[in-house]
């Protein structure tokens, strides 16, 4: 998130925050690492750190083709009943032996021989359904037709020197069934959109592979929607898009996706996305690169649509290496209701004004135009000039972040978490929302290694759920609420801790304890009353020295006293309706500004 330096000079007293905000020092001694054990004893210590062994800091994305399908229970998804390959019939089947193409007529069909290239016309018949095999190293097969047709890749291994592999002219439906291994790979000398292309809607189905070789532009490109069923084994490795379409619905299947150029997508549409099942690795090598049409910076990113992404169920990995790249961005809206989802960004913040770029920029970005910059996010939803609606309603997503500037979840209007869980290790802020911010239910963790934990731009509702939020040190929180704005709480079990705090608390039905300490990596921390532990939390794999903390959950009540666990240290706290403003120390440093705690 870009920010403003701020320089705040406070003298040393003490205030109490309600319902307005005071800006207030912060300690610069705050330490923030990851892994490791945090010493006892002197509280300004910095102490030391070892690495982290938790998933969040562990987990891979890489492409496999081998390992089983993962079994789903969400009902697929078909924008038209025809859709469904198992309530059609192709009784009319012609076959093309690639190796040896012979020309004829039959049944209504029509092929021709020209040149390297096989070209099949089924006209108005019906029912068709090619059957295509064999191995040529310069060829193409060309398939034009007035009504829907199947076409069967029964161990099809399809090369043509020029340009695309499988060129479908139709404007009707094509159903696709993989059968056995099958190989398509495109040439360099003549211009085209990818190796497998339709004009026409594509339904892949079968238990067969197919591996696409993409060395010109797309790997597979439709003008229509593109839809996966269950029991396909695709892999795609494209200069440019892997998978491009209108729209794409994942039913169910193994992808894998690779793409290395610049500004490339792993799977791009310019309307919907629906993931309902399958397994979908995608890995984004390509670095950001100057648009010279819309005159803007364009990152690359692994899963992206122009409209709206809906993640219901599956398993999703996406990885994205180059400068300014994207895990999954969605223009307008996202949904996520269901399945298993990592991402990973690794490259820096990517820069250019046309004539000068950076991959890695470092400098102020305060006074830069938008269009000069493009960040890294792990989940991006809305644009510049867009704003966003996010909603997480279920799941189980892991996001990691490591690059300069790199953001890990983002929404450029509102974002809301339902239930699910969402765990971010972020360079920049963890979770950020441009609009207001509501969580409701599920789990959340959320460290900003050099930012803020969560960040509201808009008003904060906490109602439900656990809610774990690390900051980084100096001016920077574990949940930030802007200034303008206000923290309303009504439920969840909250536990923020920063490197300082300092917003307008709304309204609280339930008490709020503010103190100083340090936890420990993958340690556990209770509120109790007595015997009775109020909330616990399960602390991410990083450790957190002299920290200002924050802790509330249903049950507490102002002028309470509880006992604060912090793994190895317990303190008697009292809690309170308001937010303590007092804690912290001295001036912050860039990219600080005046809110949160």
């Amino acid at each position: 998130m870009k920010k403003m330096i701020y320089l705040v000079m406070l003298t040393a007293s003490m205030a109490v925050t309600t319902a307005c905000s005071s800006d207030d020092p912060f300690d610069t001694s705050n330490s923030f690492t990851p892994g490791g054990d945090v010493p006892n004893g002197n509280m300004n210590d910095n102490g030391s750190s070892t690495a982290g062994s938790g998933e969040l800091l562990s987990y891979s994305v890489n492409i496999d083709k081998t390992t089983a399908e993962p079994a789903s229970t969400v009902a697929a998804y078909y924008p038209e009943a025809e859709d469904n390959v198992e309530t059609q019939t192709f009784a009319t089947k012609v076959e093309i032996d690639m190796a040896n193409p012979v020309a004829k007529t039959e049944n209504g069909v029509e092929i021709t021989i020209c040149g390297d290239s096989v070209i099949a016309n089924h006209g108005k018949t019906e029912g068709v359904c090619y059957v295509v095999s064999g191995t040529t190293s310069n060829g193409m097969l060309y398939i034009d037709g007035k009504t829907n047709f199947m076409l069967n890749l029964n161990g099809a291994d399809i090369t043509c020197n020029k340009g695309t592999a499988v060129d479908i002219q139709s404007k009707m439906a094509a159903y696709i069934v993989l059968t056995g291994q099958n190989k398509l790979t495109d040439g360099t000398t003549e211009d085209h959109k990818s190796v497998l292309y339709g004009k026409g809607k594509l339904l892949l189905s079968g238990t067969g592979s197919l591996d696409i070789k993409g060395n010109y532009d797309n790997g597979i490109h439709s003008k229509s929607y593109i839809l996966i069923e269950k029991g396909v084994n695709l892999y795609v490795n494209a200069a440019n898009h892997g998978i491009k379409g209108s729209d794409a619905i994942i039913n169910g299947g193994i992808i894998n996706v690779e793409t290395d150029g610049e500004g490339a997508k792993g799977i791009n549409c310019d309307n919907n996305i629906y993931i309902n099942g399958g397994r979908t690795n995608v890995i984004c090598t390509g670095n950001g690169e100057w648009d010279t049409e819309d005159l803007e910076t364009k990152a690359a990113a692994c899963i992206k649509c122009d409209s709206i992404m809906n993640i219901n169920g599956g398993e999703i990995n996406v990885k994205a290496t180059g400068s300014g790249g994207k895990g999954l961005k969605a223009d307008w809206e996202a949904y996520i209701t269901g399945g298993k989802i990592r991402v990973i960004t690794e490259g820096g913040l990517y820069y250019s004004n046309g004539t000068q770029e950076s991959h890695n920029y470092t400098g102020n970005t305060d006074n830069l135009d938008d269009a000069y910059t493009s960040s890294p996010k792990g989940i991006k939803i809305g644009t510049k000039n867009e704003h966003g609606v996010l909603t997480i309603s279920g799941g189980d997503l892991m996001v990691r972040t490591t690059g300069n500037n790199a953001e890990g979840i983002e929404s450029k209007g509102t974002l809301d978490i339902t239930d699910g869980t969402v765990m971010v290790s972020a360079h920049d802020d963890a979770i950020n929302s441009s609009g207001d911010l509501t969580i409701s239910g599920g789990t959340v963790v959320a460290v900003g290694t050099n930012n803020d934990g969560i960040d509201a731009n808009g008003n904060m509702y906490l109602k439900g759920g656990t809610i774990i939020a690390m900051g980084a040190g100096g001016a920077e929180a574990g949940i930030d609420i802007n200034e303008q704005k206000k923290l309303y709480i009504s439920g969840g079990n909250i536990f923020g801790i920063g490197g300082r705090f300092d917003g307008s608390l709304g309204s609280t039905t339930q008490g709020i304890v503010t103190t100083s300490g340090s936890v420990s990596a993958k340690s556990t921390v209770t509120i109790a009353n007595g015997s009775t532990t109020l909330a616990s939390f399960n602390m991410p794999p990083y450790s957190y020295n002299n920290g200002t903390i924050l802790v509330s959950a249903p049950g507490m009540q102002s002028g309470s006293s509880y006992t604060l666990n912090l793994g190895s240290t317990s303190t008697t706290v009292t809690a309170s309706n308001s937010i303590n403003s007092s804690m912290g120390g001295g001036p912050g440093g860039n990219g600080g500004r005046p809110g949160g705690w």
